[in-house]
């Protein structure tokens, strides 16, 4: 009787977990669902039936698909091609250095190793934002300004991405690389035919650190972009709050034009992002 005291006490547990789960998910997801059929209603009605509250709040009664039109006709277009380009260059370049960084941290040994490993980890410590206007004025002298590669160049050095790949890296038998370097493999070809095969998934999650850092950015584009045509998707968003007049139809289309595209990127690699995360690489 007690032993089945006890599982039937677990079911409960579970039962209650569940549902509490399930609520929470439902909390979170109902905003996002909000936006998204706003995007589809005139903008009159977005705010219509949310008191008294009726089921139009979350269903549209009239769907139309002007508010994009509105939302493209416009500069926004060349503002997500702005966001999609220099994201794309953020991870192909960043990829490429910040596991170049990562391999060197943990299979080569040179002096002041573990001093050169704890700069990297304090970097992703310090809030970006507090060293974003210094650094915005460094590009400016550079002539960086309204270019690509101020966008770009910030966020390739991730260093939470070259801890991610470090400590991937670190539990890779040991006996591969020196197998390797018994046959007469350079450093350089050891990373590129051992390590970089083996690290799909934590490559694919520093991916995605580089992609999300990149992709929301704000601040950093608002300083160093003053050409309208040069400006990402966040910060064009931003300009359809006026200061007499708000453009809630364009704003909840462009904010679901920005979300979904990192919503269905994540969700297609979360398996990948979960293991470079979780995992701490190969054991033997």
């Amino acid at each position: 009787m007690a032993r089945k005291g006890r599982g039937l006490g677990r079911f409960l547990l579970r039962y209650v977990l569940t549902v509490l789960a399930a609520v929470v998910a439902l909390m979170f997801f109902l905003p996002f669902f909000w936006m998204v059929s706003s995007a589809f209603r005139p903008a009159e009605e977005i705010f219509a039936f949310l008191s008294p509250l009726s089921p139009y709040a979350l269903i549209p009664k009239t769907l139309t698909l002007e508010n994009f039109a509105q939302l493209f006709g416009g500069r926004l277009g060349r503002n997500v091609f702005n966001s999609v380009l220099i994201t794309v260059l953020t991870v192909t370049i960043g990829l490429v250095i910040c596991s170049a960084a990562a391999f060197a941290l943990s299979v080569l040994r040179f002096p002041f190793r573990s001093a050169v490993f704890a700069v990297v980890v304090v970097s992703f410590l310090i809030p970006f934002d507090a060293i974003a206007i210094p650094l915005a004025d460094t590009f400016r002298t550079l002539g960086l300004q309204n270019t690509y590669a101020g966008l770009v160049l910030p966020a390739i050095g991730d260093g939470l991405a070259i801890f991610v790949l470090r400590q991937f890296f670190m539990g890779i038998p040991q006996e591969m690389k020196e197998a390797a370097r018994v046959d007469g493999a350079g450093w350089w070809t050891i990373f590129w035919r051992i390590y970089a095969p083996l690290s799909k998934p934590a490559l694919i999650g520093a991916g995605l650190i580089l992609f999300l850092g990149q992709w929301q950015a704000y601040l950093w584009p608002l300083l160093i972009i003053t050409e309208p045509s040069m400006q990402v998707a966040p910060v064009a968003l931003s300009q359809f709050v006026g200061q007499y007049e708000f453009n809630f139809g364009a704003l909840f289309a462009g904010a679901t034009v920005v979300s979904l595209i990192p919503a269905v990127i994540l969700l297609s690699l979360q398996p990948y992002f979960v293991r470079s995360v979780s995992s701490q690489g190969l054991k033997e």
